[in-house]
């Protein structure tokens, strides 16, 4: 009886976290469930059953969204990963000032992603941009970055990737200096150098923290909005029209049901994309 009454007392210290969780993400998540298969407004609903996901299905932008969307949380992830890695192994190493070029890396981390998309649609302006008309005083006439329809999507996955290898950095920072030293002193003691450290100690050894570097990149890739809109808002035409602006639209428009449905089919998405992603390097890392 006293065991029970005290797992009941230590239940009682979840109670308020559960109830957060309930109101602020799983009460939410049920509605947006439900409301997807409704046409709603403000005041009133209807219930239609499936007919905003097939509407959304349908939707001619669409593919080009989920081709725009793999090909934006591929490009990002990957070099998220690459960089930060690189960085990572950079700052724990015995360089001057190194505290000083860890806040760098960390700084476009602390700023609004509205502000940084603003900041870099001027920067990169065809004609009146910092970034071509740097370009244009060595002789090199540069392209049109948020207008050319090739260029414009990886042109804001650059700048994703300048805003967030920050937090990726920081996460190989801890997982590279809990790496114990005795196996670099003996690495050395080996005659070893530096690079073999890198390719044989920190890169094997600090999977942990880059599998988690690759979900959350891949997540935060695949859920991407801000940015984009601050940028092109999709354009042009569709070529940097994320699943997420479509979404966007939709609610613009005043097809709430129907952008519902969108956020569910997103939600759904990332799900199948991401859990594969993370019992594959789960498994890769129970291998080592």
């Amino acid at each position: 009886m006293k065991l029970v009454q005290n797992r009941m007392y230590s239940y009682l210290f979840l109670l308020p976290a559960g109830i957060i969780y309930f109101v602020f993400y799983l009460l939410p998540t049920i509605m947006s469930f439900f409301f997807s298969l409704t046409r709603w407004t403000l005041t009133k609903w209807q219930f239609i059953g499936f007919d905003n996901y097939v509407m959304f299905f349908e939707e001619s932008s669409l593919k080009i969204g989920f081709k725009n969307t793999l090909i934006f949380a591929v490009v990002t992830c990957g070099l998220k990963v690459v960089l930060a890695l690189l960085l990572a192994t950079l700052l724990t190493s015995k360089i001057w000032f190194k505290d000083y070029f860890r806040s760098m890396v960390f700084f476009p981390t602390l700023l609004s992603t509205i502000a940084v998309g603003i900041a870099f649609s001027t920067m990169m302006h065809p004609t009146q941009g910092v970034i071509n008309t740097g370009l244009a005083a060595i002789g090199i006439n540069g392209p049109d970055w948020l207008g050319n329809t090739k260029l414009a999507l990886l042109s804001v996955a650059f700048v994703d990737v300048w805003k967030g290898v920050g937090i990726a950095t920081v996460i190989y920072i801890a997982g590279i200096m809990s790496i114990p030293q005795h196996y670099y002193e003996a690495l050395k003691m080996d005659g070893g150098n530096a690079i073999r450290g890198f390719w044989h100690i920190t890169l094997p050894l600090s999977r942990p923290a880059m599998n988690s570097v690759i979900i959350l990149a891949f997540i935060g890739g695949l859920r991407t909005f801000d940015l984009i809109w601050a940028m092109t808002k999709g354009g042009p035409g569709f070529s940097t029209d994320l699943i997420a602006s479509i979404i966007y639209k939709q609610y613009q428009a005043g097809f709430y049901g129907l952008a519902t449905a969108g956020n569910v089919i997103l939600f759904i998405a990332i799900m199948l994309l991401a859990f594969p992603l993370y019992m594959f390097l789960n498994r890769r890392e129970v291998d080592l």
